[in-house]
């Protein structure tokens, strides 16, 4: 089992012909709404590659609330653990898609931004029977650093998903055993700007001096990843799609890429498994709507 410690959002999307500069209007379409949330994408996709998931987070007691549990449970995944927050609106993204897939997005934390420490704390059994735990940025640090304990006191794989990126502690990087950022939080954490795969590899390093020897996969979008890990260091190249939609596609690739780390695949073996299930994910659109089936993925492959 992957547990998962995250949020859970309602993703608001529209579609326009460029993202709008400050102060400009641009007429959009195709206006939908669609489960989402870094922690909800996560658990979604490791569901979908054949795991087991359980997740821990916060939801309002409210229609979006409602439809977010019911799409979850409809994957098989384990919302005990999700609270539902009374006066309290669940988390909403408002997200505007440009004509090349690019998105830009407004997050409104809701009861995301309510679990505490206390929330996560009796789930131990979660912990205990869990290979791995997934954690984002979209809740307190305070209920993410618990997360992180609890998941090495568990011995389990303890996962960062550093984002929206913020300042962290030495300290809380030093629980994790993978630290999984994209270009822009990887440079933010190690104080330098990430453009390719060259500065991929240097922010890695530090990031790894930083947390005291955890693993670190850098994400460079259709680039591929950038993997500093013991027995592998170097460059997984993505895969050439047209994009339509790259909404969630880091979230699929975490998802992707700790299933595989637990299943044994080596670190070389799990990013591009988890590459070609990112790739085909931007292919369509919306959030865990765009999240593949564990056959697609294969097969996918196996054409490759």
């Amino acid at each position: 089992m992957i547990t998962v410690v995250g949020s859970l959002n309602m993703d608001l999307m529209v579609d326009a012909p460029s993202l709008p500069q400050p102060g400009e209007t641009v007429r959009g379409r195709n206006f939908r709404r669609s489960p989402g949330g870094k922690g909800a994408n996560q658990a979604c996709t490791v569901a979908r590659m054949g795991i087991k998931c359980a997740l821990i987070g916060a939801v309002g007691d409210d229609p979006f609330g409602d439809e977010l549990l019911a799409s979850l449970r409809a994957d098989g995944i384990d919302v005990a653990a999700v609270t539902r927050r009374a006066n309290t609106s669940s988390g909403v993204a408002m997200i505007t898609v440009d004509a090349v897939g690019q998105n830009q997005i407004v997050l409104v934390a809701g009861a995301n931004d309510t679990l505490s420490p206390s929330e996560i704390l009796p789930h131990a059994d979660n912990f205990l029977g869990s290979k791995a735990v997934i954690v984002q940025l979209e809740i307190p640090l305070d209920a993410v650093e618990a997360a992180l304990r609890q998941a090495k006191q568990g011995r389990a794989l303890a996962v960062l998903n550093p984002a929206p990126c913020v300042i962290l502690a030495d300290e809380l990087l030093r629980l994790c055993d993978w630290i999984i950022p994209n270009e822009i939080e990887a440079g933010q954490l190690a104080d330098m700007t990430v453009r390719s795969a060259e500065d991929a590899s240097l922010a890695a390093r530090r990031l790894r001096e930083r947390s005291g020897g955890a693993r670190i996969a850098v994400t460079l979008g259709a680039a591929g990843v950038w993997i500093e890990a013991p027995g592998f260091s170097g460059h997984i190249p993505g895969f050439a799609v047209q994009a339509v939609d790259t909404v969630a596609a880091g979230d699929v690739f975490i998802g992707a890429f700790v299933t595989r780390l637990v299943e044994g695949a080596d670190s070389r073996d799990a990013a591009r498994f988890a590459c070609a299930a990112a790739a085909i994910s931007v292919t369509r659109p919306g959030a865990q709507a765009s999240v593949p089936q564990r056959l697609e993925v294969d097969a996918w492959l196996r054409e490759r």
